[in-house]
């Protein structure tokens, strides 16, 4: 395998000095670690258009032993993307959420097995859509269980976004709940008052159970969500390019979003919508997206976890509380896992993805088990491996979700420090 992608960079060796500005590897204790497949990956990447720009950054036993930059961050521009290029990373927000509320666990100011309601009362008489009649109208029944705190961290409350294109996605949008000039009070009350997609507790449906955990937390410090995100997470960690806005006579570091049309070519991604990115601040700060934020920003927060929930000499959590995060929550009987089936062979802890058995064939997406992470719509990626002690960060911007890009990446890591072992002889499902 390693010969075929000293091949491969020899084919492109053109397009990818043309592709790449600045790729170098730090020298570190892991001498054994290879740039030539991340290299490769990246830049093929980006002369294949799959996306406009992308870089990694990658640490192995606390040292950094790679960062690459390939394309550009705006093509119209021909601004190329940098170290310090600011992505917007979409749902790679939901595990600093995780962590701000995690540290709010260990204040004892609630617990996983505390009924939603009982700190957001509105919750006390949602209602489960079961199905629509003859007329249309939908039918509605009580949960069969209490929605509880633990539900909103693994996705078991039974929330959706709205894209879903059911009875119970309606719904949703026609509530409204993301609206950016809503506060997370708000946005609270109005969900409450649409129906379930499913019954809490007996689905893994992704949806709206970060921003409910938002709130939560508004509600047990009364203070402002954002205000908590800083002073727990974002400034202890020295994340200073990590942020819910920017002014817009600031953005000139921020990557453009591309959409891939039918055609091939890469066009910017209008900003409308909930995802606009707007010319003044939301009064909602989002648990579940909003945040944009560098490589070296994320990967001060990565490794935080991959270190036991420490950053030199900086305590955001307790060991025990990053392995309760890390640890798979989801119950056995759970079978309806909406696309978390797609990330491969995983569980899920408490806002992130739990690797639980190595990929059985080259077609998942590469990973060991133990590992954690999660990624974002435009198609950031993070991830901890606390076996081999690699901390990994990419970022692009790509929408909708692009799983190849960051398969590229996944298994060319691993190829770099020699630990890829699925057979390329093993039959794809």
């Amino acid at each position: 395998m390693r010969q075929i992608v000293k091949t491969l960079l020899t084919i492109t060796g053109i397009s990818l000095l043309s592709a790449c500005q600045n790729s170098s590897p730090v020298t570190s204790p892991a001498d054994s670690f290879d740039s030539l497949p991340v290299n490769s990956a990246l830049a093929e990447l980006v002369d294949s258009q799959t996306v406009a720009g992308t870089s990694a950054l990658i640490y192995a036993g606390g040292e950094e032993v790679y960062f690459g930059a390939f394309g550009q961050a705006n093509v119209k521009n021909e601004d190329p993307i940098e170290r310090d290029t600011q992505f917007r990373i979409y749902s790679m927000t939901k595990p600093i959420t995780g962590v701000t509320l995690m540290s709010l666990y260990e204040d004892g100011l609630f617990k996983l097995t505390d009924p939603v309601s009982k700190y957001l009362p509105e919750f006390e008489t949602v209602k489960v859509l079961s199905q629509s009649d003859d007329t249309g109208e939908p039918e509605l029944e009580t949960p069969r269980n209490a929605m509880t705190v633990i539900d909103l961290f693994r996705h078991t409350a039974c929330f959706g976004y709205g894209w879903e294109g059911t009875p119970a996605a309606k719904l949703l949008g026609d509530a409204d709940v993301l609206n950016p000039a809503k506060p997370l009070s708000q946005m609270s009350e109005d969900l409450a008052a649409v129906p379930l997609y499913c019954h809490p507790g007996e689905q893994w449906k992704y949806g709206l159970s970060m921003d409910v955990l938002a709130r939560l937390a508004e509600v047990v410090t009364k203070r402002p969500y954002e205000d908590l995100v800083y002073e727990r997470v974002l400034t202890p960690l020295k994340m200073t390019d990590t942020h819910y806005f920017i002014a817009p006579d600031a953005r000139g570091r921020l990557a453009t979003v591309y959409t891939k049309t039918d055609s091939g070519a890469l066009e910017a991604t209008p900003e409308t919508g909930n995802w606009k990115f707007g010319e003044t601040k939301a009064a909602q700060t989002n648990g579940g997206h909003g945040l944009i934020s560098t490589l070296d920003d994320y990967m001060r927060f990565a490794l935080m976890l991959q270190n036991e929930g420490t950053l030199n000499g900086v305590k955001i959590l307790k060991p025990e509380t990053v392995a309760l995060m890390s640890k798979d929550h989801l119950p056995p009987q759970i079978t309806q896992k909406d696309f978390l089936p797609s990330k491969g062979q995983v569980g899920f802890g408490l806002t992130m993805a739990v690797r639980t058995a190595p990929p059985s064939n080259t077609a998942e997406p590469y990973g060991i088990v133990g590992e954690f992470f999660w990624d974002g719509a435009a198609s950031p990626l993070f991830w901890v491996d606390p076996k081999n002690d690699i901390t990994a960060v990419f970022m692009t911007q790509i929408y909708p979700h692009n799983s190849d890009a960051q398969n590229a990446f996944r298994k060319a890591v691993y190829e770099g420090f020699n630990l890829y072992e699925v057979s390329a002889d093993t039959p794809n499902p």
